[in-house]
């Protein structure tokens, strides 16, 4: 059950005053992006912040008053000039002055009652909002206020400003954000009040007052003390949540896993190179997860071509010697088929069972893969998202291991793991993730690292091109494919339209097409599986030597021979994507090299991550200058993937704050797991608050 005194907070904001279903429905399409779903609350409100503020404390006078400054004028009221009747396009005009000069308030559309009794003739009034200069002569449209001598008191000065949407007025929102800040209860102190002291921040309830009630610019900073406040708050919430996930999954009954190295030998044997360091250690620090008698729950970052795949199929070798079954998740079909065939060989020498399971095993060869998997007959399974579904049932799934797991929710993990008793988990990303972001999402899981290139690969040589030189582009290409060599050319992201994308790699295809002959593939999202799959095999075994793609390349795709890729429109991506896609070369010995053709002119973020690429093939450094550049939503792609993200805190801001917020919550659930002494209390009430109360669900599972 919610905490009472969170009930406030968490009423619809439809009992707000003045807000009907209309408005909510506009509230719910500027908090949430979407008009589908229950209203908002008045908790969404309170961390609606905002974004700028309008100081009206400024009264130059009207002769003295900047082009398109805000200000404040005391001004006396001259004449109307009203607009002819039956002609609404002309504005009311309304004529005053003070002592520097004339200024002309002009209204669109106006009710003549209203103006007339707003602004008497021969009375002095206060007037707010932009002014605007034309031919010499100062104008002020649609004034934010007018108000009576009396009343200049009461008149806000300084105003916050909110993300908007249409359809809202700004001053309704500033209402109801000002009735929802009024509502917010003193609630019990959670934070250590050592930390409290050490960084004066305020409580709960004056720092979201005084968050809504900016006065300085100063006000509006992310470190300023009560915006601080909020975001460890929000911090601590997602620390403690973590943290009580990986004490109930430390606690749920595991199974001690040891192997007895017969088949991991076998596949070591069958490599045609040895492990690396990191690699080696990596695959020690799992082994002795399996062995311990806790469910394991692991992240393995890798960069690009870094060989997670091989310490996959070591990983899943170890619970196979030991007489169980594993799991190989993948979020495309595409890099299933991928990881099936790099597996196969080493697989196949071990001899370790692998059975493939997409959307497109259908009929008789579905219910035979799904028989194998039910009698133990499959050891490892590679698949997608099919993995998930009901009727697929294992013997004795004890090692899931999901590949790129940013494209998959929490939930989706732990469906999959329901599928076999204490399962362990690895998680496996070849997108190198900031150590912010890895406390941030990943806080419930322990850590290896794979830092070192797999021997005789060499480093990618990247240079940026402007598109005006698009000819010799093609023309090194066609010079290239000439003496055997292999590119991608990678197409631009057009707009959040992969159709639109396909045109434009349609496109880009007839055009290479006719300069190149024959000897050009094509690949995208939208074709059929088995069209991709030739397209893809084509250009492995040398049929076609230039493919080209839209980003359904950018993950897993193992092209050993391909040396050259081509990303149009560099600009349009971020870091991360391009790093990811740079790695679908430099996969041999032979040199390799990046091309990013830009369009001029150019924003300085772009021109920034351009430099980075040319700079580096370093992913960890990539991913720390991807995260200040963009921040952590846009860098996990949560932003767009609907996966929960902050409020408040910011992650390339708050780096310190999270540290701190990771330690405190062990350091809590260590002393306190069930979160029953006065401080566990007020963390309950956090937790609710900031939206991570299923950890409550994990405390009463004990």
């Amino acid at each position: 059950m919610r905490p009472e005194i969170l009930n406030p907070l968490f009423r619809p904001v439809t009992s707000l005053a003045g807000v009907g279903p209309k408005l909510a429905l506009t509230l719910r399409r500027l908090l949430s992006g979407s008009e589908a779903g229950e209203p908002p609350r008045v908790v969404d409100l309170l961390f609606h912040l905002p974004a700028a503020l309008i100081d009206r404390r400024n009264q130059p006078g009207i002769a003295l008053s900047p082009e398109g400054a805000i200000v404040t004028l005391r001004i006396r009221v001259d004449r109307h000039q009203k607009p002819p009747r039956g002609n609404r396009r002309v504005p009311y005009r309304v004529y005053g002055h003070d002592d520097t000069g004339e200024i002309a308030l002009t209204f669109f559309h106006a009710h003549a009652d209203w103006v007339e009794k707003s602004l008497p003739v021969g009375e002095t009034r206060y007037v707010s909002g932009r002014v605007e200069w034309f031919n010499g002569r100062p104008a002020m449209v649609h004034p934010d206020h007018i108000v009576e001598e009396a009343d200049f008191a009461s008149m806000p000065l300084v105003e916050p400003v909110y993300p908007m949407t249409a359809g809202l007025a700004r001053k309704t929102l500033l209402r109801i954000v000002g009735e929802a800040v009024e509502s917010v209860p003193t609630l019990p102190e959670c934070l250590d009040p050592a930390l409290r002291k050490k960084r004066a921040w305020p409580d709960f309830a004056a720092a979201i007052t005084q968050a809504h009630h900016p006065v300085k610019a100063d006000d509006l900073e992310p470190t300023s003390p009560h915006l601080s406040r909020l975001a460890y708050d929000e911090l601590l919430a997602n620390q403690l949540a973590l943290a009580l996930l990986r004490e109930h999954h430390r606690k749920s009954a595991g199974t001690s896993r040891r192997g007895n190295g017969r088949l991991t030998a076998k596949i070591l044997a069958a490599l045609p190179y040895s492990l690396t360091g990191s690699q080696g250690q990596a695959l020690e620090e799992i082994r002795a997860d399996l062995a311990k008698p806790e469910r394991m729950l692991r992240l393995l970052q890798g960069d690009v071509g870094s060989g997670k795949t091989v310490v996959a199929l070591l990983s899943a070798a170890s619970v196979i010697e030991a007489g169980a079954q594993a799991a190989l998740m993948a979020p495309t079909e595409l890099l299933i088929r991928q990881h099936a065939r790099s597996i196969a060989p080493a697989a196949e020498a071990a001899g370790i069972r692998v059975a493939v399971l997409t959307g497109r095993e259908k009929g008789r060869e579905r219910e035979a893969v799904l028989a194998s998997l039910a009698d133990g007959s499959t050891d490892l399974l590679i698949g997608t998202h099919a993995l998930f579904q009901g009727n697929v049932a294992f013997r004795d799934l004890a090692l899931v291991i999901v590949d790129e797991q940013h494209r998959f929710g929490v939930h989706q993990r732990l469906a999959l793991t329901a599928k076999g008793t204490a399962t362990d988990v690895l998680v496996m990303t070849a997108t190198p993730i900031p150590r912010t972001l890895v406390l941030t999402y990943y806080g419930d899981m322990d850590v290896s690292k794979l830092t070192e290139k797999p021997a005789g690969r060499r480093p990618i040589e990247t240079r940026s091109v402007s598109l005006d030189r698009l000819d010799e582009v093609v023309e090194r290409i066609r010079a290239a494919v000439e003496i055997g060599a292999k590119a991608y050319w990678v197409c631009p992201l057009v707009e959040e339209s992969e159709l639109i994308d396909v045109a434009a790699a349609e496109e880009r295809f007839a055009a290479l097409v006719q300069v190149l002959g024959p000897v050009v593939g094509l690949v995208h999202g939208k074709m059929k599986p088995e069209a991709r799959d030739r397209a893809m095999q084509n250009f492995l075994s040398g049929a076609t030597k230039v493919l080209v793609a839209t980003t359904v390349i950018e993950v897993g795709v193992d092209v050993p021979d391909a040396t050259i890729i081509v990303i149009e429109h560099a600009e349009r991506f971020g870091l991360a994507q391009l790093h990811q896609l740079r790695g679908r070369v430099g996969r041999s010995d032979k040199p390799s090299t990046c091309l990013l053709l830009f369009k001029m002119p150019i924003g300085d973020v772009a021109r920034d991550r351009l430099s980075v690429m040319r700079e580096t093939n370093d992913g960890f450094r990539i991913a720390e200058e991807d995260l200040r550049l963009r921040g952590g939503g846009e860098v996990l792609g949560t932003r767009q993937s609907g996966e929960e993200g902050f409020r408040v805190a910011r992650p390339e801001i708050h780096a310190d704050l999270m540290e701190i917020a990771r330690d405190d919550a062990r350091l809590m659930v260590a002393t306190d797991p069930h979160l029953t002494g006065a401080r566990g209390d007020a963390l309950r009430i956090l937790l609710y608050l900031f939206g991570r109360d299923e950890a409550i669900r994990l405390l009463r599972a004990g």
